[in-house]
């Protein structure tokens, strides 16, 4: 097994690849910005390295800072985590040219399935049902005019280079469509270096449905899937697995689809296929070529560690699974708990945590890196923590959530606990009667 990983993130991603690799026996070095010295982190780990100030481009992101910590510190490999570098092909090229192992896909196919347009053309031609829009990307008004005459409004403007909800632009009628599609083109420059967009046929009232899989050389397997249909401006708030909306057989029909994608592109390691569900059918989105947020859900119904598998894959080239040792138990629910107020939309809330308190108890987990002290600064993604109940089913997996979140304290910042608990006690979402665009459209919040 690998001696020695560097872990390129911070937050909790880091602490929990940080304990992956601890009981392994795996040594584990820990890079942060000026402002993260204090971090869990960066005490968790055996060895830690300052890269730069706390602005994510002279630090998280800084190529040639990290570069010179894993030679500093002899790593073997590095994670990603999510975020930041994970899906960067650049920093997995020049990994690959210095011979560290990368823990995740080759640079080639994370910049093949990176390009939403060359996503969406693998993902056809490997049997997968793609949505109505345009081939590739769009240049100008006119070409982009023509196609929305095609497929009818609305539309969704979207940066090929893209994500987050950043250089997306609903587009209702044809008298706005000129606005929204430059200001998506200037979006997507602004936050990608790339203006590029292409148009797809806008989904009224979908489900968000994810499938994640592991696969090396070997074989592919599906650790089935996760439903993220609880979503604000495209953020993601809560996840769930497994759907409550599918029938077995829409799930196998999905699964055999996904695996045999993914299997055919020859992808490495662990990957997420994301897919809008309406009416019963299913439209390929993109895919992830990292671990998600909201892989916990997975691990808590399927009893497997995703980072583990994650490892042990890029260190043999093989997935030590067969489908068969996969048997998903119950239903699991997980909360992102944001330092945000969600009454004065969504405004981020930096500061001390003066005190707190997290849950614990039968099937509750926290994956979090907030400790009593800790500081919560502006400079990056307000996600702290999230909290993650298991049950026998559905009913029992949000009656402890409910619990839970009742239980934990979180001061000197607000937060989105509150939030949480209101959507966890609303019919709509007992009821499963949701989807992606629910908070949005019924002010739920």
């Amino acid at each position: 097994m690998f001696k020695k990983i560097l872990i390129a993130n911070r937050g909790e991603i880091a602490v929990r690849v940080i304990r992956a690799c601890k009981e392994w026996g795996i040594s584990t070095v820990a890079i942060h910005s000026d402002v993260d010295r204090e971090s869990m982190h960066v005490k968790l780990a055996d060895e830690s390295v300052c890269i730069g100030p706390h602005q994510p481009a002279n630090s998280y992101l800084n190529i040639p800072a990290i570069m010179s910590a894993i030679e500093l510190t002899n790593s073997e490999a590095v994670h990603p985590g999510y975020g930041f570098l994970s899906e960067n092909f650049n920093f997995v090229k020049i990994l690959e040219e210095n011979n560290i192992k990368f823990i995740g896909p080759s640079a080639n196919l994370i910049k093949m399935m990176g390009d939403k347009i060359q996503a969406k053309k693998v993902a056809k031609e490997n049997g997968l049902p793609v949505i109505e829009g345009s081939d590739g990307g769009v240049a100008n008004i006119e070409d982009a005019k023509r196609i929305c005459q095609k497929i009818g409004f609305p539309v969704l403007i979207k940066a090929s280079g893209g994500g987050g909800g950043k250089g997306m632009k609903i587009v209702h009628d044809e008298s706005k469509f000129e606005e929204l599609f430059l200001a998506a083109k200037s979006e997507a420059k602004k936050f990608f270096a790339n203006d590029e967009v292409y148009i797809e046929k806008f989904f009224q009232n979908p489900r968000h449905i994810e499938v994640q899989v592991l696969s090396g050389k070997n074989q592919t397997v599906h650790l089935h899937e996760r439903d993220c249909s609880i979503q604000r401006r495209h953020q993601k708030l809560i996840e769930e697995t497994p759907s409550p909306v599918l029938t077995n057989e829409l799930r196998n029909q999905l699964f055999e689809k996904t695996v045999k994608m993914v299997s055919k592109i020859g992808y490495e390691g662990a990957g997420t296929v994301e897919f809008i569900y309406e009416n019963g059918k299913f439209y390929f989105l993109e895919m992830n070529t990292r671990v998600q947020v909201e892989h916990p859900v997975t691990e808590m119904v399927t009893g497997i560690d995703i980072i583990k598998e994650q490892i042990w894959i890029a260190y043999t080239g093989k997935t030590a699974l067969e489908q068969s040792d996969i048997v998903p138990r119950g239903h699991a629910i997980e909360c992102r708990i944001n330092a945000e107020d969600a009454s004065k939309n969504f405004q981020p809330s930096p500061g001390i945590i003066t005190m707190c308190h997290q849950p614990s108890g039968f099937r509750t987990r926290v994956d979090g890196a907030i400790y009593q002290g800790y500081k919560v600064t502006p400079f990056y993604d307000s996600m702290i923590c999230k909290l993650i109940c298991h049950g026998r089913n559905r009913q029992e997996a949000i009656q402890r959530m409910v619990r839970s979140l009742d239980e934990f304290v979180i001061e000197g910042i607000t937060t989105t606990i509150d939030l949480h608990k209101k959507l966890l006690n609303h019919k709509k979402f007992l009821d499963s009667d949701f989807n992606v665009s629910w908070l949005d459209n019924d002010k739920v919040i």
